[in-house]
């Protein structure tokens, strides 16, 4: 099991939007595929900010989710336009993360 630490810049004056588009449309779409969503965040002191984390079984159904996401016609025609006038991709970053014995996500 491994986690996605997924940290994403919002353009100038987006970030409700982004948010709206994140909690109505992007979540409840991968949760119904099955995708686990950790969490969902904005930064206090950055405006631009926005954090979510997913949790994956592994790397094989990491793959298939993704295939199933991000190659359905839904997301190319409906979600990625909308994300592409509100992101700022060159600073995104996704990190993989493995939670230690102590840590209460799992």
């Amino acid at each position: 099991m491994f986690f996605e630490l997924r940290q994403y810049r919002i353009k100038n004056g987006q970030r409700a939007r982004w948010v709206k588009l994140m909690e109505e449309t992007i979540i409840p779409f991968q949760v119904s595929k099955g995708v686990v969503v950790i969490g969902s965040f904005i930064a206090q002191e950055e405006e631009d900010l926005y954090v979510w984390i997913r949790r994956f079984e592994s790397e094989a159904e990491r793959e298939r989710l993704y295939k199933e996401i991000y190659e359905s016609d839904y997301w190319i025609d409906e979600v990625k336009p909308q994300a592409n006038e509100m992101l700022d991709r060159e600073r995104m970053q996704n990190t993989r993360l493995e939670a230690t014995p102590k840590s209460v996500i799992h």
